[in-house]
């Protein structure tokens, strides 16, 4: 009979071979390709919808729709004044997007890409991230600046009511069975939402993890995987608040997403990396590629049909030196830095897959 130390021995390295198996069976990521699109406006979340490959970019004051499998064109969406994010509701036929500077949702024909009503918000500034529920065919907005989050019927388009949050809200989750998870980005939290009933149910404090920003989710397993300002990333038990594990990412994270046929979870760093996380079994996560993309490449969405991975960039000119303060301006108040200005026709869409 063996001793017991030499069946912990024997349990660590049949761990790590398993482990090391999963690694081994992971594919390896590059960027297939860069689409040049130009076009005008600044960006923010990107989304992909897998049953048509259409890949949906925010820019400013609308949406710019491409074929993620070509790059080519395949319509716009005006009208969207300060657009963060876009939802998609496949099943109703319906896409909404979050504009943050009319306050207000844009709701969108799928097919036809043409707008068919506006969402007035009231009692919500700077509608930010933007979430579809499909288990009561509900519309989330999270709202930055008066930190709850907006709750609309998407089969009527009519506001049901507004939630109020624990602090600035930044990215949300889904389980797809009634329960909305977002990320508190001032707290370092993760908020629980009962999308049936428009209440929050949970808090959890997700440290070590600080200013989390992207967030995904694995729904089968029901795990979080939060994108934190430390350059980590926290996976988080659903039903319990737990982290369980924090495998290393890149700098300046903004965006997660999860491949669960893949079992992949992707952290987009505007240090410019993607970071490819394995789950190898269980709550064992380890870090399976830091793939190379562009700078400023930090945001991002996965097709999870094609299993591929778009991010957006774009050049930017050097900013003019510092400006001096303003006349006026109180003693020792530092004067305003210009923000760089993005070189015409750099805007680009990054595509990374394992083919």
């Amino acid at each position: 009979m063996k001793s017991l130390s030499s069946r912990i021995a024997l349990l660590a390295t049949l761990g790590v071979a398993v482990t090391l198996l999963a690694a081994a069976a992971t594919p390896s990521y590059k960027v297939l390709n860069t689409y040049k699109v130009g076009g005008e406006g600044g960006w923010d979340y990107l989304t992909a919808d897998p049953n048509t490959h259409n890949v949906f970019i925010s820019r400013g004051n609308h949406v710019m729709v491409i074929n993620g499998d070509t790059g080519q064109p395949v319509g716009d969406i005006p009208g969207t004044d300060g657009i963060h994010g876009i939802a998609l509701a496949d099943s109703l036929n319906k896409g909404f997007t979050s504009n943050g500077r009319s306050n207000d949702v844009t709701v969108f024909d799928l097919k036809s890409l043409k707008e068919t009503g506006k969402v007035k918000l009231e009692g919500a500034q700077n509608p930010d991230a933007i979430l579809y529920d499909p288990a009561t065919k509900r519309v989330f907005t999270f709202n930055g600046r008066t930190s709850n989050a907006t709750a609309i019927d998407a089969t009527n388009d009519t506001v049901i009511g507004n939630i109020t949050l624990d602090g600035k809200p930044e990215t949300a989750a889904s389980d797809g069975k009634g329960m909305v998870f977002v990320n508190i980005e001032d707290k370092s939290e993760i908020q629980q939402i009962d999308a049936r009933n428009n209440k929050v149910v949970n808090t959890w404090s997700i440290k070590p993890c600080e200013e989390p920003s992207g967030l995904a989710m694995d729904q089968k397993n029901r795990r979080l995987f939060a994108g934190c300002h430390n350059k980590i990333m926290a996976v988080v038990n659903a039903d319990n608040g737990k982290v369980v594990a924090t495998p290393a990412i890149g700098a300046g994270v903004d965006a997660n997403g999860w491949d669960p046929e893949r079992k992949l979870a992707f952290s987009s760093n505007g240090d410019g990396t993607l970071t490819i996380v394995h789950q190898d079994g269980g709550d064992q996560y380890s870090v399976a590629q830091d793939l190379k993309t562009e700078p400023r490449a930090r945001t991002m969405t996965v097709d999870t049909k094609n299993h591929r991975v778009y991010l957006v960039t774009a050049d930017f000119q050097a900013p003019p030196p510092q400006a001096e303060a303003p006349a006026g301006a109180p003693a020792g108040q530092p004067a305003q830095r210009p923000r760089p200005t993005m070189v015409p026709g750099s805007f680009r869409v990054i595509v990374v897959g394992s083919e």
